[in-house]
């Protein structure tokens, strides 16, 4: 794989030609609309297909798949387009497999709302190992609040990627703290929750759940510990794996205030995962996108390490940058979220170049219009780095917030990930059926 930044009179015929790549590929790989539109300092993503193969007479997916000894899956991911197509059509070209992918398998997680566009979701959903639906909200009194996401299950479970239910204790960091030191206080809102919770969890068929852990009261962080043990220990008996959160903003990652420990070692070695998310994930007031630096997280990750398994680690890595209005002022600028292609757009509105910085491994660029804004987001560069981090501290895999766009350039960084099933035979037989992916 190679991360090709665009230059000064680059076009995307002229980078075909320079990689020694079809452009149509090159096309296909980034999702460019329109070739005409590239904007100085944006990446494409360079990748050289090992094998492929022409689609002949009276081939479906499942046939090519099996003359190749790969999965259906494989054929989905290299060949994105292709989940939203009823048909496979003779004499056009499938990669079987690129010659410069990353080797290592790890666990990938993808975050989705229940309003996520299912042909979105359907090329999402080759290449997650858990599809976590965000999310149930929990009251005071251990009540759960249901939402609709039978239709969100179902696609998971034929696409072998595993559903998790996302519980959280509120909409803002104080609520979810307020929320979860009431129920700590009653044990019988504990209990409450709990039995609740398996209700869901086994009428919908969940194959785990995700507890989102808040700021807790220093008051409280004993009274958290037991809780996580009996939650823990109850939701295991019924075969359910338990994924935990930890959402540290950024700025308590700049004022070591993660460093006022809450136990994370006991509570890791609870749960069956334990997913580290070390920076903004999407809050609009607060610190811009993109400003905790390299060594911050390197700092942050080796924390954890020592506290949990790597095996049992998964970090988050965020799609979504932000667009802020200057001067920005503490406290009170509240950042518009963006994601990438509408970033890369509005600079080409803009006609203003692409920067990197490479000290917080994000992208940005400002621009005038009336007011001044800057806009920070995540490129391939970005992605890279991401994984990157996950392949050196050797962490279980990633967690991806969020999945309601679909983000070439990250999912063609990515290694292979994990499939939950340990065989996925009946389902490839299942799914060549109702997708019809025949010529035509």
């Amino acid at each position: 794989m190679i991360i090709h930044v665009v230059q000064e009179g680059d076009t995307t015929q002229s980078i075909a030609e320079q990689y020694r790549v079809l452009q149509e590929r090159l096309l296909l790989e980034n999702e460019i609309s329109d070739p005409d539109k590239l904007v100085v300092g944006e990446t494409l993503v360079i990748l050289y297909p090992k094998i492929t193969y022409t689609v002949q007479e009276g081939d479906t997916l499942g046939s090519i798949a099996d003359k190749h000894d790969v999965t259906v899956m494989q054929l989905l991911r290299n060949n994105a387009y292709l989940s939203n197509r009823q048909y496979i059509y003779q004499g056009e070209t499938l990669v079987i497999s690129y010659a410069d992918a990353k080797k290592a398998t790890i666990s990938v997680n993808g975050y989705v709302y229940p309003f996520v566009d299912q042909a979105t979701l359907k090329k999402i959903l080759p290449y997650l190992t858990y599809l976590t639906i965000f999310s149930y909200r929990v009251s005071e009194q251990g009540e759960i609040y249901n939402i609709d996401d039978e239709e969100l299950i179902q696609m998971a479970n034929a696409f072998g990627a595993a559903p998790i239910m996302m519980v959280v204790a509120g909409e803002s960091q104080t609520e979810e703290s307020n929320v979860t030191h009431t129920i700590l206080m009653n044990p019988v809102s504990q209990e409450q929750f709990i039995d609740n919770l398996l209700i869901i969890l086994k009428s919908k068929g969940y194959y785990g759940v995700n507890i989102s852990t808040p700021y807790i009261y220093p008051e409280d962080r004993s009274r958290y510990v037991e809780f996580m043990r009996k939650f823990s220990s109850r939701i295991s008996k019924e075969g359910i794996k338990v994924f935990n959160s930890f959402s540290l903003n950024a700025f308590e990652i700049l004022t070591d205030v993660i460093y006022e420990e809450l136990e994370y070692d006991k509570i890791g070695q609870m749960v069956d995962y334990t997913m580290l998310i070390s920076y903004e994930w999407g809050y609009l007031p607060g610190l811009p996108t993109g400003i905790i630096s390299n060594d911050t997280v390197r700092q942050f990750i080796i924390y954890m390490t020592q506290k949990i398994p790597p095996e049992k680690l998964m970090i988050g890595i965020s799609t979504i940058g932000h667009l802020w209005g200057l001067p920005y002022e503490a406290g009170i600028s509240k950042g518009m979220a963006i994601n990438y292609s509408a970033a890369v757009e509005l600079a080409y509105d803009n006609n203003v170049e692409i920067q990197y910085d490479y000290y917080t491994n994000s992208a940005y660029f400002q621009y005038i219009s009336i007011d001044e804004y800057i806009a920070r987001f995540c490129d391939a560069r970005s992605m890279d780095a991401w994984v990157n981090y996950v392949l050196e501290f050797e962490l279980n895999g990633c967690g991806i917030w969020n999945t309601m766009n679909f983000f070439p350039q990250l999912w063609r960084t990515l290694p292979h990930s994990f499939p939950y099933r340990t065989s996925l035979s009946g389902f490839l037989q299942s799914l060549q059926e109702p997708e019809q992916l025949l010529h035509k």
